[in-house]
């Protein structure tokens, strides 16, 4: 079962994907999901698993605007990010891969790090063994790019980008 995996706040997009692990960096057959977190916290690089929830403290992705930070985590599967707030540019390239992001500022201190955890992206709900908690809604532009899997997604259905 999927599980939530918290951090604290000001994560920058260097703790998640530190620059010497960028794609381009990598060796034949390496992939940068195996470097999300590698030295913030190895014990993610090793185990998160698709489905898997990560709940922060304010200001998440923040510092440099790497793409392949969101990345990693998209091929990791993991299955929504919810913080009180994320960095703009992090949240949209975040948005783009399809990532759920949730804005919440009590969530961090309404479950635990290891808890077993759902994530129901399309109700907005964090579902645990005890409690389903009701999510804030994502902005409808967002809402939409996430049901489609992405943005190069959604222009191939749509034939536009969102509020066009």
């Amino acid at each position: 079962m999927p599980r939530i995996w918290k951090f604290g706040a000001d994560v920058d997009t260097d703790q998640i994907v530190p620059g010497r692990y960028a794609p381009y960096m990598l060796k034949e057959g390496q992939d940068v999901k195996e470097y999300a977190f590698i030295e913030a916290r190895p014990d993610f690089a090793r185990e998160a698993q698709p489905g898997d929830v990560i709940v922060a403290g304010a200001n998440f992705g923040c510092g440099s605007s790497r793409e392949y930070a969101p990345d990693a985590l998209r091929r990791r599967q993991i299955g929504a990010i919810i913080a009180p707030s994320f960095a703009r540019i992090f949240f949209r390239n975040a948005i783009n891969l399809g990532i759920p992001l949730f804005e919440s500022a009590e969530m961090p201190d309404l479950v635990g790090d290891g808890e077993a955890v759902e994530v129901d992206v399309v109700n907005g709900r964090l579902i645990t063994a005890t409690t389903t908690y009701q999510l804030p809604p994502l902005p409808d532009f967002a809402a939409d790019v996430i049901r489609a899997g992405g943005i190069v997604r959604y222009v191939r259905e749509n034939g536009r980008f969102p509020g066009e």
